[in-house]
């Protein structure tokens, strides 16, 4: 294990247990933490001559709490190293690791791990319709089904009032006026 990277994970993780609500200054002194602690995890895995696969795994979650799908490509890449170290619960990140990817591009995600508000509740972010339950199950990822009963039984536990959606990114309020017009098209139908 790399010691450094070790700290950095311990930090980013209480950090994680403690977030600020959005738009205030102590969320943007945490988002700066989190580039400074990005941006070391970066220099280590560029001078380190050998990371174990739970050093990658680390490295992973840590680029997923970057802001930019560059820093979730460099995570599904560190999850794809550490699923290849035979570190097997990085099958799972790296799934949600692409998945994050292609959502902060607007797409759709292939496999259904991330979760957005929509201003009233957490969804899941649109997922791929070709993606089967099997391709799921490959990569430890549980059937479709269950991961919108997940969203579900998070919303009821997770503190909306933290998010500020109007600084959300635009791929996310143009997703969240589709799913209202949608709403409102399936409501019309049904009276």
């Amino acid at each position: 294990m790399n010691q450094e990277l070790t700290l950095l994970f311990d930090e980013d993780q209480q950090e994680c247990l403690n977030q600020p609500p959005d738009s205030t200054p102590e969320h943007k002194a945490m988002r700066m933490r989190i580039k400074a602690r990005i941006a070391k995890v970066q220099a280590i895995i560029e001078s380190a001559t050998r990371l174990s696969g739970e050093d990658y795994f680390y490295a992973c979650i840590i680029f997923l709490h970057g802001d930019c799908p560059e820093d979730f490509w460099q995570a599904y890449t560190c999850a794809l190293k550490s699923v290849e170290l035979q570190y097997a619960p990085a099958r799972k990140l790296a799934a949600a690791a692409y998945d994050r990817w292609l959502m902060y591009q607007g797409k759709p995600q292939k496999y259904g791990l991330q979760y957005v508000p929509d201003g009233t509740r957490l969804r899941v972010w649109d997922v791929d319709p070709q993606t089967t339950d099997a391709e799921r199950a490959d990569w430890d990822v549980p059937p479709l089904e269950e991961l919108y009963e997940h969203a579900q039984q998070l919303t009821k536990t997770y503190d909306l009032s933290k998010i500020d959606m109007h600084n959300k990114p635009q791929w996310l309020k143009d997703a969240i006026k589709r799913w209202q017009a949608e709403e409102n098209s399936y409501t019309n139908k049904n009276h």
